[in-house]
């Protein structure tokens, strides 16, 4: 268990406490990996910021697209190995496929795709939120953190759901029970509001 920025159950438990509903987890279990990969996408068009010369004739740039991927893949490997190692790697092949997609596509039409990718998904989340959910998104009260935790989230939820996965023993308990008390607080606030 860590602290601060990588304290595990805290941001667990804040992304958790706006993730509650089923059909709002599964939403974003689907859409939060592809607004990544499209995110790379874009980014491959970013000029170079190493050039080695076995890289030249290739499709992969060690651009900013691939610093992302490496400073996601190096954070998600701190706060947990066995489930971080997952997600870094999750990482490098979105950024591997998300540049061998940009190479192809040409910029011009990658743009477009990307857009098109990132409206849809992004209707989708906040979908997820005003109809199931009924709670706004997280990235209105920490986009830093909304946007650092989300692709970690859901693969952890996933984990967690198919194979009841913890990073440690009693993890899952502990997140449960500051979830519960984050989303009590935060409807006894909309209650106050209210009345």
């Amino acid at each position: 268990m860590g602290t601060g920025l990588f304290d595990l159950e805290g941001h667990f438990s804040f992304y958790g406490a706006y993730h509650s509903n089923p059909i709002n987890i599964a939403v974003h279990m689907i859409f939060v990996w592809p607004i990544l990969f499209t995110i790379l996408v874009l980014l491959y068009f970013t000029p170079p910021l190493l050039s080695i010369a076995l890289l030249d004739q290739s499709f992969l740039v060690l651009n900013l697209g691939f610093f992302l991927t490496v400073v996601y893949g190096v954070y998600y490997v701190s706060l947990d190995r066995k489930a971080g190692s997952l997600a870094a790697l999750l990482c490098f092949l979105c950024w591997v496929g998300g540049s061998a997609l940009a190479y192809h596509l040409g910029f011009s039409l990658a743009w477009r795709v990307v857009l098109a990718s990132q409206l849809f998904c992004w209707t989708g989340q906040f979908i997820g939120h005003g109809v199931f959910e009924k709670r706004a998104p997280a990235l209105l009260d920490n986009l830093t953190q909304a946007f650092l935790m989300a692709p970690y989230f859901v693969l952890l939820e996933g984990l967690q759901s198919a194979f009841g996965y913890e990073p440690y023993p009693g993890f899952h308990a502990s997140v449960t029970a500051k979830i519960n008390n984050d989303i009590k607080a935060w409807k006894e606030e909309k209650q106050k509001k209210s009345s």
